[in-house]
């Protein structure tokens, strides 16, 4: 099969991806092998390229937000037929027996691994996924929608929930790009207020397009305090201005894997008063199911933009140079 390997992390412009060939992998006794046919460019996966987050299986193929078509089942699958269209998300697995696994907490099990990180993902043309890690698909949602929503969608899902925005509570999102524009569908179909704060023009119309009530520069106070802030792009200098934007007993949750250093924090002006600081580490299998059914419930859609597979790291350039509003998926079978 055709697929991309991290060869050797460096800056995406220096081009550490190379498309190769590998074999198809064998799906082991718990697990599906799926034919991709669609997956979200994450900047995880940048993260990843660039070795922000150290590789941890060597000449990875990075991606995890995949969807494709069951070809061929393990062993011991059950529930599970060829043909069905399933999704493949970040988190591949956990121990299940940790005290976090225990008790609700898998996001936090120290022995989780990740799909395109610990194991290779879907910057290919087959994939594997554990049949228990498997997401089912909503039918009202094609494939290239349907891929960012499998890491963006949740993990701004998990970030939302993580913020405590209260009932028709002011929201602010700092970055507009794949998890912020869905995670912001849904808090508008709560009847939150949206404020948007991010550094791109095209970002800013989208937000404003989908229903945000204001949208500014990232280092633009919003037009209210807010109730509750999430924190998308990687810019640790921006904690301290989502904090100072927050109103009196306010949450500011960071979304992303990873994030530069943040500045030296003024208590008095960012953090009294009650104001919390909150990360948001990965997802659970239960974040993913809850976020798949309010997507379908609510119709929340992705801005896409579209890349053949054998593009993958032009989509990657092109993310981390801020081309596109939305997300960027890879479609496999086109040219």
């Amino acid at each position: 099969m055709r697929a991309w390997s991290v060869l050797r992390p460096e800056p995406v412009e220096e081009r550490p991806l190379r498309f190769v060939r590998k074999p198809v992998p064998v799906p082991g006794a718990d697990e599906l092998l799926l034919r991709v046919s669609a997956c979200g460019v994450c900047r995880t996966d940048l993260h990843v390229a660039e070795g922000d987050l150290p590789v941890r299986r060597p000449g990875v193929t990075p991606g995890h937000e995949v969807v494709g078509v069951v070809a061929r089942l393990g062993p011991a699958v059950s529930g599970f037929t060829a043909g069905d269209r399933v999704g493949v998300a970040w988190l591949r697995g956990t121990d299940g027996t940790c005290a976090y696994c225990r008790r609700g907490a898998e996001n936090l099990c120290p022995a989780s691994r990740y799909t395109g990180w610990d194991a290779d993902g879907g910057y290919a043309e087959y994939t594997t996924v554990a049949a228990a890690f498997a997401y089912r698909v909503p039918d009202a949602l094609d494939d290239v929608s349907a891929a960012p929503l499998l890491c963006a969608g949740i993990i701004g899902h998990r970030a939302l929930r993580r913020a405590s925005l209260p009932a028709r509570g002011r929201l602010g999102l700092y970055g507009f790009g794949g998890s912020a524009h869905l995670c912001a569908q849904i808090a508008l179909a709560e009847g939150a207020t949206v404020h948007v704060m991010t550094r791109g023009a095209d970002a800013r119309r989208l937000a404003l397009a989908l229903g945000a009530a204001s949208a500014q520069d990232a280092y633009d106070p919003p037009p209210e305090p807010l109730d509750s802030a999430i924190l998308f792009a990687p810019a640790g200098e921006l904690v301290p201005v989502a904090l100072r934007a927050l109103d009196r007993g306010g949450v500011l949750a960071v979304a992303g894997i990873h994030l530069s250093d943040v500045p030296r924090l003024r208590y008095e002006s960012e953090l009294f008063y009650e104001k919390e600081l909150r990360s948001v580490t990965s997802s659970t299998r239960r974040d993913g199911r809850e976020f798949l059914a309010l997507a379908a419930r609510y119709g929340v859609r992705a801005t896409t933009h579209t890349y053949p597979l054998s593009r993958a790291d032009e989509a990657l350039r092109d993310l981390k140079a801020g081309r596109f509003d939305g997300a960027a998926v890879l479609v496999n079978g086109v040219e």
